[in-house]
């Protein structure tokens, strides 16, 4: 499923508007990039968690001429599926 197949799906449970729906989805996950961004953790109960993992710095090699380099740090979102959810994909 996509984007606009969820606006879709919102559009024809809720009896809304396209624009509304698609307003609604824009919304939804702005406020989670945003969450995520300032570091927070957003967590959807019975469906999934999404959370920012940091990185430090390390030393790499770069595959093409072996040479090492330094890898910056960095920060990573990442998924977390819920109980529900594996519950109901694997049944």
């Amino acid at each position: 499923m996509n984007k606009l197949e969820l606006i879709s799906a919102l559009k024809n449970e809720a009896n809304i508007s396209k624009s509304d729906a698609a307003k609604v989805i824009q919304i939804f996950f702005g406020s989670m990039a945003d969450a995520m961004a300032k570091g927070e953790r957003v967590e959807i109960r019975g469906l999934c968690s999404f959370f920012v993992k940091s990185y430090k710095s390390y030393t790499g090699r770069n595959p093409k001429t072996g040479a090492k380099v330094t890898i910056q740090p960095k920060k990573l979102p990442f998924f977390k599926c819920g109980k529900e959810l594996k519950e109901r994909v694997d049944y």
